[in-house]
């Protein structure tokens, strides 16, 4: 007998892990919006943070897809172009 409760459970953190994903990509968004002509090192160290951010959020969108069963293979075409 499968638990439904666990499984609502994994639906709920997946949501909400794509839910974080999303921000975090969007917060990438904005800051690149206000990103000035010329970059400062203060600039880069802010993009580095939000992108290690953003890559984190999307590992732990991936780790919860899996536990709710929803495991994709490569997305990338076995065909060259």
């Amino acid at each position: 007998m499968t638990d439904s409760s666990s499984a609502d459970d994994d639906r709920a953190r997946l949501r909400r892990a794509a839910a974080a994903h999303t921000a975090a990509a969007q917060d990438v968004e904005a800051f690149l919006r206000r990103l000035p002509d010329v970059p400062g090192p203060a600039d880069i160290t802010e993009y580095a943070n939000l992108l290690t951010r953003e890559e984190q959020m999307r590992a732990d969108r991936e780790a919860a897809a899996d536990a709710a069963g929803i495991t994709i293979g490569s997305l990338e075409s076995d065909q060259g172009t």
